[in-house]
């Protein structure tokens, strides 16, 4: 199995790893392990995907999509 050493962690980010790696019960070279694996396996998003998916956000109106007004709701839950 192959080795691999990774030189110049910064100390806060070890201590990050070694944190998450004790709540879940596994070594520090486990954690990594699992991290790395988790993290080749998401798919790489284009710019453009990431783009087009802010910019849906950025123009979402609550009003359009039938959410009621949360004025409304502000003075629904005061009468109450």
């Amino acid at each position: 199995m192959p080795i691999l050493h990774v030189r110049n962690v910064p100390e806060d980010l070890y201590d990050r790893i070694k944190q998450r790696a004790a709540t879940r019960n596994r070594s520090i070279s486990a954690q990594v392990i699992t991290m790395l694996e988790y993290a080749t396996e998401q798919p790489i998003r284009s710019q453009s995907k990431i783009l087009a998916g802010i910019q849906r956000r950025r123009f979402f109106h609550p009003a359009a999509s039938g959410a009621p007004d949360s004025t409304t709701m502000l003075r629904e839950d005061r009468s109450r």
